[in-house]
């Protein structure tokens, strides 16, 4: 009997031959840990207890093994966004602000947020080509599309944070201050020749909009964790391009290939051995 009622029950549902979609569970349990949770506030960090201090600049290459579960999936799936999917969904939303990277693309001090026309315009391009014409094949016509950015055009992201000693607590603390997504920039014959910042995000706000978006970083699914502990329990590789000094400038502007990595792989290792330097007398 349980079979004629289901059926009879589905064909009640129906309007105009279709069947109206029912909400279904996709899965055994309900996901809700990841969408409930808050950040951690930040610890309260007094000037005074400030004893030695760097700003830090280093890029994550997302095509280390290691950061690849910031640039997959592809497409959403399955509650998973890539990063910049996610980012995209949160200006749409306009859940998070972005800041304009200025003329020369170098500004990164959050002087002006960008509104959000600006943005639409930075993720959803426009592009105009010429081509021969169907009816004329002795003229060409300006074709005019869409090039919205798309989460294999970002390759790249670029952190800006701040490396202290805090002498109350005895340890090096480290805060991420910024984060910007970073698109491949091409010449004129498609050689790619760098990459650039579409924008820049402020990341202590940022940090509250991932705490609710999942990340998998193993074949395990259910050892899903947010983006911001991702970013809090650093778990991601990278490497610096440049630190706080008299000149103001960054490796890539006076040394270049191995020698600029190998001066940063040195940085991180000062870096990292600077809190055990301080204990030792």
């Amino acid at each position: 009997m349980r079979g004629p009622i289901f059926l009879s029950i589905l064909l009640c549902s129906a309007t105009n031959g279709s069947v109206h979609a029912q909400t279904v569970l996709d899965g055994a349990y309900i996901r809700e840990h990841v969408r409930t949770q808050r950040p951690l506030p930040y610890t309260h960090l007094r000037e005074a207890d400030v004893q030695w201090h760097r700003r830090v600049w280093r890029v994550i290459d997302l095509r280390e093994k290691i950061n690849l579960p910031l640039y997959y999936p592809l497409v959403p799936n399955n509650g998973r966004s890539s990063l910049f999917d996610v980012i995209k969904r949160g200006l749409e939303e306009g859940a998070i602000s972005a800041f304009d990277p200025g003329v020369l693309l170098k500004d990164d001090d959050f002087r002006r947020p960008m509104m959000r026309d600006e943005v639409s315009s930075v993720l959803h391009g426009i592009d105009s080509t010429w081509t021969n014409s169907l009816t004329d094949p002795d003229s060409n016509i300006l074709v005019v599309s869409e090039t919205d950015v798309a989460t294999e055009e970002v390759l790249q992201y670029k952190l800006k944070e701040d490396w202290h000693f805090d002498k109350q607590r005895g340890k090096v603390d480290i805060r991420i201050i910024g984060i910007a997504p970073m698109k491949q920039v091409t010449s004129d014959d498609g050689e790619v020749i760098g990459a650039a910042p579409l924008f820049w995000l402020y990341f202590p706000e940022l940090r509250y909009y991932l705490a609710n978006e999942e990340v998998q970083i193993s074949g395990n699914v259910a050892q899903r964790i947010s983006f911001e502990e991702l970013f809090a329990k650093r778990r991601f590789s990278s490497y610096v391009t440049e630190v706080s000094n008299v000149y103001d400038r960054s490796l890539p502007e006076y040394q270049i290939g191995v020698e600029a990595l190998l001066s940063g792989e040195r940085i991180k290792h000062d870096l990292f051995s600077h809190e055990h330097d301080l204990w030792n007398w």
